[in-house]
């Protein structure tokens, strides 16, 4: 069950889920750290370390406190209690904190110094009964605040007790905050738990500044002793009764994608160098934000969103998978997505982008879910671009029903791309359930390079083709072009068309003005840029790249993507798109090491991004070219030798599944019903996918 469907919603979940009863605990004392540029404050309490959002709180209380007034600049954990009760008893207490104990990573015991009670019913005055006494004083907080509401007449309780009138807004919700306590005022900041990237995965986490603006703040901490970024991550109860459909989903982003209060890198320290800091999230961005959606940080990318081997990586180190033996890759570029998302249960999403491969292939070598989407689906504006007219945004996760419930909310009609960009003819993507009816399985990609993969496969394509009662076909796409007539487009020169998009637009818009900038503040000299790029832009011709050829291939995209939705993947009045295709992205079921040594024995190890003998095409440029959606489907796993532990490990098995342009929820569609039949399966994270 995903985290939205699992119930975390309010008093529901409150008093339907939470049976255990928490007892009172011995609390650490609260310990700082740190205090950031932005006035906040790192601290530890236990064996967790905690960032607290001091300079915007989250709620402020006003009144005379001074007989309770802290040390300036000293925090007091507390946590808020919400109850519709009109009379709260010890058991409803305990109900609280249990659900809280058992449903957030955040809250700890260590939060209940303070305990704030605030009544949200509409009958009567609440009281607390004898019991609801006796466990407080069990639980012993150094302050006790009860709103205004309740009737005065604890004072009898051994903890003193003071109260407060209800803060003005709403904005107050449940959960464990991080409180100063002044002579006027009490202050609620949120806390945030920062985790350590052990797999080096990110640049750095983020928060939003609660400033009203949707702006983030950096994470400054650091922790000597490791070498891992800090990432925050807020309570989850604060979002428990929230609406909004991505509520309190915690979301890693690609560091292409504008974060108002950032820089976006690009994976390049010379470009963050020279660039601002983004005064606007990118739209697709802002979406989530708008949805309830929580960003956590920035994570590693290829420089500039290239294909490099982990082996070409120079300014970042390459992030690590948590698959077999912690030695794999992690693909490019959106390598850290893929690769976070398998390895931390506090993260739910990363969202990413895929001009050539770059969602399908981490998800693959991850074993988690992915997507290149129909191109033009999501606007790319804000987002610092490869390609204008191929790139494309698509999202990491591990649960069927979440991916698809943040897809049919991030994905629609006004976040499409206007047809001037994809130079396509404007998108269409119904919700729809007209399944297709043939699998065409592509004799060029497949099957699978390890035997026991391809059993796998086998298996899943009997059960889907059992359940969605469609045929499977052989099919040579290769040939199939080759035999097309003279006026559609060959591989050649499709493959050519998209490589002047890509090159020209992100020479012209990231190439070009960081090589004029390097050169104005370095005497002359060419900006450090990975083997990837540094070749290109050292020789690009600007009187071979010209308007004229970048419309030319816009025109020849566009006629092969015309002849493929006309004659191999169509819809039909029953069917969005009458067919599907499979074919291997990732490993084939072998192990790809970061190491590039380790993958000289092509019987056990394979290299990314080859072109198999027969094919005309590596076959993730189908849907660059062709404009299609493109998914990366985790469907078991099979063992193999590791060359670095020396023991038996485990490499995720994956299929692609290919629909025509528009047919993406189609698609999402059809991976419910798998899911609800149980052929496809929530991933897990660490070791194993499964």
């Amino acid at each position: 069950m995903g985290f939205l469907a699992s119930g975390l919603q309010g008093i529901v979940f409150l008093l339907g889920v939470c049976s255990v009863l928490a007892a009172p605990t011995k609390r650490s004392p609260w310990k700082h750290l740190q205090t950031t540029q932005y006035s906040d404050v790192a601290f530890e309490l236990g064996n967790n370390t905690y960032l607290a959002n001091v300079q915007h709180p989250k709620a402020v209380l006003s009144g005379d406190f001074s007989a309770i007034a802290t040390p300036q600049g000293s925090l007091v954990p507390f946590t808020v209690i919400f109850t519709e009760d009109e009379v709260v008893t010890g058991s409803s207490l305990q109900r609280v904190i249990a659900c809280y104990q058992n449903g957030d990573d955040v809250f700890s015991s260590d939060f209940l110094a303070g305990v704030y009670i605030a009544s949200n019913g509409t009958r009567g005055t609440p009281s607390l009964d004898a019991s609801a006494l006796e466990y407080l004083s069990g639980l012993a907080p150094q302050y006790l605040l009860l709103d205004t509401s309740f009737r005065a007449d604890h004072q009898s309780m051994d903890i003193p007790v003071t109260y407060v009138a209800p803060p003005k807004s709403t904005s107050l919700t449940a959960g464990p905050y991080a409180v100063l306590i002044s002579d006027a005022s009490v202050a609620f900041g949120m806390v945030y738990r920062l985790y350590r990237d052990t797999h080096r995965n990110f640049l750095y986490g983020a928060y939003n500044a609660n400033d009203g603006e949707d702006t983030f703040n950096p994470v400054e901490v650091f922790q000597a002793r490791f070498w891992d970024p800090m990432i925050p991550v807020p309570s989850r109860i604060y979002s428990w009764g929230d609406a909004r459909p991505l509520a309190g989903f915690r979301v890693a982003i690609k560091d292409l994608f504008d974060m108002k209060g950032l820089i976006t890198s690009g994976g390049s320290q010379a470009w963050a160098e020279i660039t601002s800091v983004a005064n606007a999230s990118a739209p697709s961005v802002q979406r989530i934000v708008d949805l309830g959606g929580i960003l956590v940080g920035k994570y590693k990318l290829a420089q500039f969103a290239s294909g490099a081997n982990p082996w070409d990586w120079q300014d970042e180190h390459y992030p690590f998978n948590p698959r077999g033996d912690g030695w794999l890759t992690c693909s490019a570029s959106s390598s850290g997505g893929g690769c976070s998302v398998a390895a931390y249960d506090w993260l739910d999403f990363a969202i990413g982008s895929d001009t050539g491969s770059s969602m399908r292939r981490p998800a693959a070598v991850s074993g988690t879910y992915g997507n290149r989407p129909s191109q033009g689906l999501m606007s790319l504006s804000g987002v610092m671009p490869l390609g204008a007219a191929t790139d494309t945004a698509g999202v990491f996760a591990r649960n069927v029903h979440d991916w698809v419930r943040f897809a049919k909310n991030w994905y629609v009609p006004e976040m499409c791309q206007d047809s001037s960009i994809t130079g396509l003819s404007p998108l269409k993507a119904p919700d729809s359930y007209g399944f297709p009816k043939r699998v065409l399985y592509l004799t060029e990609y497949l099957p699978l390079k390890n035997p026991a993969a391809e059993q796998v496969l086998q298996a899943f394509i009997r059960n889907m083709t059992a359940i969605f009662n469609m045929t499977i076909q052989d099919f040579n796409l290769t040939a199939a072009v080759i035999n097309a007539t003279d006026d559609v487009p060959k591989y050649g020169a499709l493959n050519g068309a998209t490589g002047v998009l890509n090159t020209m637009t992100q020479y012209q818009e990231v190439g070009a003005p960081l090589m004029a900038a390097w050169s104005e503040r370095y005497e002359g000299r060419f900006p450090p840029v990975d083997p990837a790029r540094r070749g290109v832009w050292r020789t690009y011709n600007d009187t071979l790249y010209t308007a004229e050829l970048y419309n030319k291939s816009l025109a020849v995209k566009r006629a092969g993507v015309d002849w493929f939705e006309s004659t191999v993947l169509y819809s039909t009045p029953e069917s969005c798109s009458e067919s599907i295709m499979l074919w291997d992205i990732g490993t084939g079921g072998l192990p790809s090491y970061r190491e590039e040594s380790l993958n000289e024995n092509p019987n056990t190890t394979t290299f990314l991004a080859l072109t198999p003998a027969g094919a005309g095409i590596n076959g993730a440029n189908l849907c660059p070219i062709y404009g299609c959606v493109d998914m990366t489907i985790p469907i078991g796993q099979v063992p193999y030798m590791s060359n670095v532990t020396f023991v038996s490990e485990m490499v995720p098995v994956t299929v692609n599944v290919i629909a025509k342009r528009g047919c993406d929820f189609m698609l999402w569609n059809m991976w419910e019903k798998l899911a609800d039949e149980g052929v496809l399966k929530t991933i897990k994270t660490g070791k194993t996918a499964f």
